[in-house]
């Protein structure tokens, strides 16, 4: 694949993030320009932003809204169950949503097991990932969080939030993993988010490749993302022909 044909695939998975909750109308408007001009999947914002990007986007570009708590996730069902009906109200297309981890030995339980179903039902068929929060965990309670939470019905399962660990090779394959296996036992095509600390093109290449060469079938927007504020500057900015 030619280098300018690599960074704009790169950039059709993008779900360009801006998670401030400070953040001004023109810092909305010129996230979703930026998503516009670069054709990114998404943009993914707070519930409190929706309305405002889903005014400034245009045809093609999905609207996520980060629902449910962020970064740490929401403490019961019903909360989790409320704040996503409050995000779809506003609009969104997409849900990401955390499922907080707890330290505790039967982690991930009944309760996990609960606040997936909420997610699912509360998210009325809009596409739902769910934050796993993979440098949080071991790689037995990843594998086991990402079966239950694609069990339930998940589209996607998301690396992490970025605020409490980044990304690691490692975790982008065990999901990867999971996805793959998911895949071969039921009926779907569920996916992969990447996110946290992906600011740089040779790392978002490196954990699509890696995430490919597990399962070349986990490509394109439809199951691969990458939730990223400042990728697409990396890449814009350097030139899309840029090795």
């Amino acid at each position: 694949m030619s280098g300018t044909m690599e960074a704009r695939g790169i950039l059709e998975l993008v779900d360009l993030t801006l998670l401030d909750r400070s953040a001004s109308e023109e810092d909305i408007a010129s996230l979703c320009r930026v998503a516009n001009e670069q054709g990114t999947a998404a943009v993914c914002v707070f519930p409190e932003h929706a309305q405002l990007a889903r005014d400034n986007l245009g045809e093609g570009v999905s609207l996520a809204v980060v629902a449910g708590g962020f970064p740490e996730g929401g403490e019961s069902p019903e909360d989790i169950s409320l704040a996503i009906s409050e995000a779809v109200s506003c609009g969104a297309d997409e849900i990401d949503c955390v499922l907080e981890p707890r330290d505790t030995g039967d982690f991930p339980g009944q309760e996990e097991l609960s606040k997936l179903i909420a997610m699912r039902e509360a998210s009325s068929g809009l596409v739902l990932k769910v934050i796993v929060e993979t440098p949080m965990l071991e790689e037995r309670q990843i594998r086991a969080v990402a079966r239950m939470a694609l069990s339930t019905g998940a589209d996607f399962v998301k690396t992490c939030t970025g605020k409490r660990g980044p990304c690691s090779d490692e975790h982008a394959e065990i999901l990867a993993d999971e996805v793959s296996r998911h895949c071969l036992l039921f009926e779907g095509a569920p996916g992969i988010k990447l996110s946290g600390g992906i600011s740089r093109r040779g790392d978002a290449v490196r954990l699509v490749g890696l995430v490919m060469s597990r399962d070349e079938s986990i490509s394109g927007a439809g199951r691969l993302r990458i939730g990223a504020s400042s990728l697409v500057d990396d890449i814009v900015g350097g030139g899309l022909g840029r090795n």
